[in-house]
């Protein structure tokens, strides 16, 4: 019990955390009253997904969870996770752009709307957003990212460096996270660029990097890779062990969300196709040859 109860932090993370909840109830206020009860009633059901998302980051930075990451690999493969895949995948499936621009005043809200879109000192802003936003960019941007932060010598100066380990891995994490669940689920207003096939090109390759991944800090390797970990007082277990745990935690928790996700995206897909027939033939590229059958003749042509 005491592994659950202590070792809890309470960072400005929180008070993020706190506002964002604020400013989206104003907004789903605000929007309220000039829409219809059905449409305010599904921005509420969407909100749980929102406050999810939160919610579950908190628990992953704040909790022991996050202490115990520095003494155990395998947790610290358990937290990635969390913030690279689930957490975005709840923000997104939350929707929160517009109540949370409707929580801020109607003046603020159009300054800092003309500063963020048309002001100059937020174009390079602008540009990795739109970089970003593409589909096959968002796509290899996760997989880059979590491939880079797990090299060695990368992941040795996070696990150094506080600044490091919160604000640009798991920030790259997360943002990158957010920016690959918009190419699969719709999140209104954003609608995914990528077709059903390309988002289930992009689910398969990204779940086939965290199984490369894993085998390479298990199948393939003799040793740990990583020294933070090596001879930690109190750890009984040893670091190649809690590699190769966390090598399989990887490799497992990947069909958690890839599995669920693959069957919505191939089930969509097979709608905008018409048919499974046309949704392979699209997939490899084929086109089909057949002349399309002439229409019927009216009776008495």
């Amino acid at each position: 019990m005491s592994i659950v109860v202590e070792h809890w932090s309470f960072d400005p993370f929180l008070l993020v955390v706190a506002a964002l909840v604020v400013l989206h109830e104003l907004g789903l206020a605000n929007l309220a009253r000039r829409s219809t009860t059905e449409r305010a009633r599904r921005r509420r059901v969407r909100s749980g997904a929102f406050y999810g998302g939160l919610a579950l980051l908190l628990v992953t930075v704040e909790s022991p969870i996050d202490y115990w990451a520095g003494s155990y690999f395998y947790i610290h493969m358990i937290e990635h996770i969390l913030i690279m895949f689930f957490a975005p995948m709840l923000v997104v499936a939350g929707a929160p752009w517009i109540p949370l621009v409707h929580g801020l005043p109607v003046t603020v809200r159009r300054r800092v709307g003309r500063a963020v879109l048309l002001g100059p000192w937020a174009r390079p802003l602008r540009a990795v957003g739109r970089f970003l936003g593409r589909g096959v960019v968002a796509v290899v941007a996760l997989d880059v990212v979590m491939v880079v932060w797990h090299v060695p010598v990368l992941f040795d100066l996070a696990a150094r460096s506080q600044y490091v380990h919160v604000w640009l891995m798991h920030g790259s994490f997360f943002v990158t996270g957010v920016f690959f669940w918009l190419q699969i689920i719709p999140s209104h207003p954003i609608k995914p660029k990528l077709s059903g096939v390309g988002q289930t090109v992009a689910i398969i390759s990204t779940n086939v990097v965290m199984f490369v991944l894993a085998m390479a800090l298990s199948i393939f390797s003799t040793h740990s890779w990583y020294a933070p970990y090596d001879h930690l007082a109190g750890v009984s277990l040893s670091p190649f062990a809690d590699q190769q745990i966390g090598a399989a935690i990887l490799w497992v928790c990947g069909d958690f969300w890839a599995l669920p996700a693959l069957i919505v995206v191939i089930k969509r897909a097979v709608e905008q196709e018409g048919d499974v027939n046309s949704l392979i033939e699209r997939a490899f590229g084929r086109q089909r040859f057949l002349a399309p059958a002439s229409p019927p003749e009216a009776p008495g042509a």
